[in-house]
């Protein structure tokens, strides 16, 4: 096999088996394990496949080095993509704002579930809010979108949420 088709080989193979590494980490945090051990095993049984061919094959060629380098930088690349894209997820958004009823209203009225806790801000004479929405990761966007649009000086804070039970999903 000629240099250039091990290296195109290397570099493609690493690309799927970093991707499948990536998801499968990104799996485990989430807790959803019987799918990262799938993964995990598709993943390494690709890795096998090519690793021999490109350690022997490192000995006399630097480009094989740098497809087997470049695969796995653009596979860790592509992995995180794919994964923000397909792994589901809910996330706590908390809102710090001073327009709590157009805001509540109008969050409200878009479909998402909105609680409120009054807080003492920096400047203690304007009252301040803090609303907490819990969502589904593929609102996010449109989420933040419409609070911008409502308070352009809001805060908003965003974490991945681990685990949630009851409350309002639309």
């Amino acid at each position: 096999m000629s240099i250039f088709l091990l290296c195109l080989k290397i570099f493609f193979i690493r690309i799927l088996d970093v991707s499948l590494g990536t998801t499968r980490m990104i799996l485990i945090v989430k807790e959803k394990r019987l799918m990262a051990s799938i993964i995990g095993f598709i993943e390494v049984a690709v890795w096998f496949t090519v690793v021999k061919q490109a350690i022997s094959a490192a000995d006399t060629s630097l480009w094989v080095v740098i497809a087997y380098s470049g695969g796995f930088a653009t596979g860790t690349y592509i992995g995180s993509f794919i994964s923000g894209h397909f792994i589901q997820g809910t996330l706590t958004v908390q809102v710090i704002t001073s327009m709590k009823d157009d805001m509540v209203k109008t969050l409200r009225d878009n479909g998402y579930g909105v609680s409120v806790i009054d807080v003492k801000g920096k400047d203690d004479t304007q009252p301040k809010y803090i609303l907490f929405i819990q969502i589904d990761k593929k609102r996010f966007n449109h989420l933040r979108d419409l609070i911008k649009k409502l308070d352009s000086k809001a805060f908003i804070v965003v974490n991945e949420t681990k685990f949630v039970q009851n409350g309002y999903f639309k």
